[in-house]
């Protein structure tokens, strides 16, 4: 499905280096230089050094910016100039060099490539001699993970990348989880003031102002995503830096209808647990096929769990007898699919009966305890929103008789404005991960991928224009 390789991991193609013993230097100077090919090098720590690392080892130098001759070196005369990085270069690549299999005067090493940077880097590797051939992916090898990064994609993928490597054969989930994760803050810091005082920083962190914050510019779409939520929903409880009656309240004030939020922070949970056990299932089917998408408990047998149990209380809030049993039948056979997935996995028998029970009612315990987990989003609004009435009460009050007090009520007013608002804005940032990686990204992902790593040494001429690894991505 075109679709799914759209929303995937950037395709990679498993392949195999061929070159003839005297061109092989050359062949790997070529490889090192695109930037583009990750070489299996399963026994490089029972490789011996080569000529240029012992040289290193003796002049006791190291290279951070190791860099590669065009052509092959002296390594007397690299020595003598003091190029270290040059040796360090070929310390690299002498260790390659040596984990190839060799065969009748050729060598021959595996690696992997991104499918769309084949077709140039074999181009650039037969001028010199070589060849890249492409191959079947072995049977029980997984690919390395290379997330697509053009365009703003590239300072959103890091919410993901700290939870862990997305495995090769799921979906990147990078944009929903961006979504969910502003809207989540939002709901928790909603205040229209506030926001758009976020979105001013986020404004001011893209252009680089002031100087000392360019090193956080990539976070500038996570902080104005949330001030554009924040004030959202501060236009919906009539909350412009507190109750000050600047804005109207659109839906309810969080303070007056307390039951009202924590049951639509609830529904939201579900909603977003549901669009995270879909999540799911794609990959399990993915991953393994139909078999681990119908068992598992973040696949089919979770999703049915899940919906039938949602649909059954529904029903049962709504006095409809119908529903209220399609929901059970569902939430049954979800139950019954997982506990035929523990006792699998558990493999049978008394002992493994008894751990599939444990396991099958610890699932559906969570299951409970995740939708009442989101209900946090409506308990930090109710904070945030009781705080900024603290601080407008009491400057009101200060406000009100005149004179010194006045003035004192505005400082009252900056100052507490200032404190609720780091204050938070930190705890709903930490909220909102903490939802985001514990509940919804533990049904996206059971397992963790490796990166993409692809073996990179430039050119010694090359220095200052090196391809960037954001060009493997961002073409895929």
């Amino acid at each position: 499905m075109r679709w799914l390789d759209a929303v995937a991991p950037v395709r990679m193609t498993r392949i195999t280096l061929v070159a003839p013993e005297g061109a092989l230097r050359d062949v790997l100077a070529r490889v090192a230089d695109a930037a583009a090919v990750e070489i299996d090098l399963t026994d490089r720590e029972q490789t011996p050094p080569g000529e240029a690392a012992a040289r290193l080892q003796h002049a006791g130098q190291a290279s951070s910016a190791p860099a590669l001759s065009a052509d092959r070196p002296d390594l007397d005369r690299l020595e003598q100039a003091g190029r270290y990085d040059l040796l360090a270069g070929e310390a690299q690549l002498e260790a390659y060099a040596a984990a190839a299999a060799r065969r009748s005067g050729v060598a021959a090493l595996a690696g992997w490539i991104p499918a769309n940077r084949l077709p140039g880097v074999a181009a650039s590797v037969a001028e010199v001699g070589g060849a890249m051939v492409p191959r079947r992916r072995p049977p029980g090898i997984e690919a390395p993970t290379l997330l697509r990064d053009a365009g703003l994609r590239r300072s959103l993928t890091p919410l993901v990348q700290t939870y862990g490597t997305v495995p090769y054969a799921d979906i990147d989930p990078t944009w929903p989880a961006w979504v969910a994760y502003v809207l989540m803050f939002g709901m928790m810091f909603g205040d229209a003031g506030q926001g758009v005082l976020l979105v001013a920083v986020a404004l001011a962190l893209r252009a680089g102002w002031p100087r000392w914050t360019r090193r956080y510019r990539r976070a500038w779409p996570f902080v104005g995503g949330a001030g554009v939520a924040a004030t959202g929903f501060g236009l919906l409880y009539g909350e412009c830096f507190g109750p000050t009656g600047l804005v109207p309240t659109v839906w309810l004030d969080p303070l007056s209808h307390p039951t009202t939020l924590l049951l639509v922070a609830a529904g939201i949970g579900v909603i977003l647990l549901a669009l995270a056990y879909g999540l799911g299932t794609i990959n399990r089917w993915r991953e393994g096929g139909w078999s681990a998408a119908l068992y598992a408990p973040s696949g089919i047998a979770g999703t049915s769990l899940f919906l039938g149990a949602g649909a059954a209380a529904a029903g049962w809030y709504l006095r409809q007898a119908l529903l209220v049993g399609a929901g059970a039948f569902v939430a049954v056979a979800g139950l019954a699919l997982a506990l035929i997935g523990f006792l699998a996995e558990a493999g049978g028998g008394a002992a493994g009966t008894m751990q599939a029970s444990v396991e099958a009612f610890d699932f559906v315990v969570r299951l409970g305890s995740n939708v009442v987990s989101f209900t946090r989003l409506a308990a930090f609004g109710l904070t945030h929103a009781a705080l900024g009435l603290l601080v407008w009460e009491g400057t009101r009050a200060l406000w009100g008789r005149g004179g010194v007090l006045a003035v004192a009520g505005a400082i009252l007013f900056a100052a507490g404005t200032a404190l609720a608002f780091t204050l938070e804005a930190l705890v709903a940032a930490i909220q909102a991960l903490r939802l985001e990686y514990y509940e919804l990204f533990s049904r996206v992902f059971v397992a963790q991928g490796r990166p993409f790593r692809p073996w990179h040494v430039p050119t010694a001429w090359e220095r200052e224009s090196v391809p960037a690894l954001s060009a493997v991505a961002g073409g895929a």
